[in-house]
This record gives structure tokens, sequence and C-alpha cells, in this order.
């Protein structure tokens, strides 16, 4: 690489360092909302030993300095799809104790990871045949946001595969319910006994439930939260069923049943549909590998035949 080469590379490093130090500088002026909203603000209702934890991790003076830059990293991730409500939604259908800001914390480790494994890659290169710098910065770059995507991506797939564990506990942990009532035991400590007694991502969320109860929720509301925490209809309907029959006193045992074996009727038809896809999925195989070998087969002995007496 020309030395020529080097010091525009050098000076266009030089000038987007100064632009992106006289935007930050532009940027941390006060505006007069900010300057005003300290003096009308309002004197929160409740403790402040209440209140989240102000850090997500255990380096608060390093978060307290990078916060700047992590907030406009976050705009920058939602301007990629990614947005507040979205990772919200995503996390509480997870049931990963996350919040937004620590989601986001850790999409930017990803970024940097994925921005260090695209340096190594990029001078393990240049070592080898020479340093393209205009391919070197794009192989940097998307590497970035390959990385930055991927956690995206992982969230979404943790997601997916919480609500299933989900729907496939749910016929399990009806019936277990059904019997604790039918014992006689309330719609309370029926919940306890089988949030003590079993464990699953179904589990989970039940013991969220009761938490909530436990501090003061109406039993009622908090299952209608834990409906809103799912994206599984039958899961949904499960508890909104036990919300109902707490809410106006219906018989609960008889409830309970009726809502594992809808459950039931609902995996066997996922599974088969599931079955249905994978029958028609393992037909590629059969019509474009087997039947063609199969045919070349049993023609290849002819047309040797046919060669021979040519």
């Amino acid at each position: 690489m020309s030395p020529t080469a080097w010091g525009a590379f050098a000076g266009l490093i030089g000038g987007l360092g100064l632009v992106l130090v006289a935007w930050r500088v532009r940027a941390m002026r006060p505006r007069l909302p900010d300057r005003i909203a300290p003096y009308l603000r309002e004197r929160p209702a409740t403790s402040g030993l209440l209140a989240e934890p102000r850090t997500h991790t255990p380096f608060p003076t390093l978060e307290s300095l990078l916060a700047p830059v992590m907030s406009d990293a976050g705009r920058v991730l939602e301007r990629l799809g990614s947005t507040t409500q979205n990772v919200r939604r995503r996390i509480a259908l997870s049931g990963a104790p996350l919040t937004v800001e620590q989601f986001r914390l850790e999409q930017m480790m990803w970024a940097v990871l994925g921005l260090t494994g695209g340096l190594l890659l990029v001078t393990l290169a240049g070592v080898a045949r020479g340093l393209n710098v205009l391919a070197g910065t794009g192989v940097v770059v998307i590497a970035a946001v390959v990385a930055a995507v991927a956690r995206d991506r992982w969230l979404t797939r943790t997601a997916n595969r919480n609500q299933h564990a989900m729907l496939e506990e749910l016929p399990a942990v009806a019936e277990l319910l059904a019997l604790a009532v039918s014992a006689g035991e309330g719609p309370m400590a029926a919940l306890e006994r089988v949030a003590r007694t079993t464990r699953g991502a179904l589990t989970t969320q039940l013991e969220v439930t009761l938490g909530e109860a436990r501090a003061g929720t109406p039993l009622a509301v908090s299952l209608e939260r834990l409906a809103a925490r799912t994206s599984q209809p039958a899961v949904a309907r499960f508890a909104e069923g036990i919300a109902v029959a707490v809410d106006r006193g219906t018989p609960l045992a008889e409830v309970l049943r009726a809502q594992a074996q809808d459950a039931r009727e609902a995996a066997r038809r996922e599974l088969m549909e599931v079955g249905g896809k994978k029958e028609i999925e393992m037909m590629f195989p059969v019509v474009f590998l087997v039947l063609p070998v199969t045919v070349l087969f049993a023609l290849f002995p002819g047309l040797m035949l046919l060669q021979v007496g040519l």
C-alpha cells in the first residue's frame, strides 16, 4: 500500500473522529425542557428502596461513563428494526430476567465481539495477501452488524422456545391444578402447590403470578397479566379461564379439566400439522435424489448393451 493511500486513510479516520466529537459536543448542550425539568418533577410516591437499580453491570463507574454512548447506540439499534416495545415484548415472552437496557448492553457487547473478530480476520488477511482498506472496513462493519442482529435473533428464538415449552407443559399443569382443587384446596393454594412440585417455563410464569398476588394484586388480575405475557392462545385461555372462575365463583375443577383437554387437542392438531409438513419435505429428496438414481440404475445396463451393439 502506497504512502499516499496510508495518508488518505489516516486523514479519513481523523476527519471522522473530529465529526463525531463535534456532533457529541453539540448533542450534550442542554435544552430548555431539560433545564427546567428538575424544578417541575414530582416527588415519587413510593420509597426509593423499591426503585429499579440505575446500574445494570458490576462496574457502575464505567457504565456511567459509557451511558451516553450506549444511549446513542440503542437509538441506532432501534433504527435497524428492533424497537423498544418489540424488545420488551420478546423479553416478556422469553421469561428472561432482563430489562431493555440490559438487553441493549448485551447487544452492544456482541457487536464489540463481532467487531473484534472482523478486525482479527482483516489483520490476518492483510498480513497474508495485503490490506485493502475499503474491503477491510466493510468486513469489520458487517461483522459488528451481524453480531448485533444475531443477539436480536437469539432473543426471538428464546422467546419462541419458551412459548412452545409452556404449551407442552399446559396439559400436565392443568391436570395437577384440577386434582388439587378437587382435593379441597383453594385456587391460591393449588397454584402454590403446583409451583412447588413442578419445574418448567409455565411454572416460572405461575411463580411470577403468585408473587404479584402475594404483593397485593388480585389473583384474577395477576392471571390476566399472565395471559398477556404469552403468545400461545391455549395458555392465554387457560389463564383467563381460571381468572373468570375465581372472579365469578364457578366450579374451577371442571374448568381446569376442560382446559387440559383443549390443550391436548391443540397439541395433537399441531403434531399432525408438523407431520404433514415433514411428509411433504421428505418428498424432495425422494423425487430429486432417490428417484433419478433408481432410474439411472434401471436404464444403465440397457444403454451399455445398446452402445456395445452399435
